[in-house]
């Protein structure tokens, strides 16, 4: 790893970034995972009577919603206004994020035949993106992606589920078409978030909103290839972009086990 410093004044030597690569920072580098959402008035104002998946493929409306907080409270990066089940959608699957509810699927997962398509590629994200990097100057921008293993619960479950009860049933049951799930909804994360690095992204998140349901143990027999390679996907194609993993109800994992829940990635958060 470079010792190099990079200018305090760019973007290479921002806070954030220079913590990324483990480096001395001027303050401790601070954004929030939903500094762009419902909390901000001016968010609300500008997303009403648009639904929340049209937001997302709307280029001006995700930047105007990533910009927001950046300019109201100064963060030390942003992140893509976005949310997980965009690659699905993009992909061509039925689903909608209903009020109250959450992300809602027309046919749950059962069978082979219910497989998502591969990513091609999300010209809407290409452009947001794009805009966003011209706009943010010395402040990074994070991609971000839903890990595989929450992609798989909303796809089985048909929606939100507190205990994943589908989810495990299959996990457990039937492993050889949990693993053929996981690697395809890795294929199309992987896919979404280099999506995000062409465009100039300066680091990608991989968010497992569910994983803290499973015990380490089958984390890493059911989830934790998957995700890692991911990560060491970007790593292969963007070996600049850091890469963060990040598991909602993760913190009791014991420290022994902490390799396998950042799976390698350069950098974590």
């Amino acid at each position: 790893m470079s010792t190099q410093q990079s200018p305090p004044d760019s973007l290479a030597g921002s806070a954030f970034l220079r913590a990324c690569r483990r480096q001395p920072v001027p303050h401790t580098p601070v954004w929030f995972m939903r500094q762009a959402g419902r909390a901000l008035p001016e968010y609300r104002a500008l997303r009403e009577g648009t639904g929340m998946l049209e937001s997302c493929f709307r280029p001006d409306m995700v930047t105007e919603i990533t910009l927001q907080p950046v300019r109201r409270f100064g963060v030390d990066a942003a992140i893509l206004f976005s949310d997980i089940v965009v690659p699905l959608k993009a992909v061509g699957v039925d689903l909608d994020i209903v009020a109250g509810v959450g992300p809602v699927m027309a046919q749950p997962f059962r069978t082979t035949a219910d497989l998502p398509p591969r990513l091609e590629g999300v010209p809407q994200v290409t452009q947001a993106v794009q805009q966003l990097v011209g706009e943010l100057g010395t402040t990074p921008l994070i991609g971000f992606a839903g890990a595989p293993f929450t992609l798989a619960s909303y796809l089985v479950e048909g929606g939100p589920s507190k205990d994943q009860r589908r989810t495990k049933a299959l996990m457990y049951g039937d492993p050889v078409l949990w693993h053929v799930l996981m690697e395809r909804l890795a294929d199309i994360t992987l896919a979404f978030l280099r999506v995000q690095a062409d465009a100039g992204a300066s680091a990608v998140q991989l968010f497992d909103s569910w994983v803290g349901v499973l015990p380490a143990q089958d984390y890493r027999t059911y989830v934790q290839p998957h995700s890692a390679r991911i990560l060491a996907g970007v790593g292969e194609s963007h070996p600049d972009v850091p890469r963060i993993h990040f598991g909602v109800g993760t913190g009791s994992t014991p420290t022994q086990e902490s390799n396998s829940w950042t799976a390698e990635a350069p950098a974590s958060a």
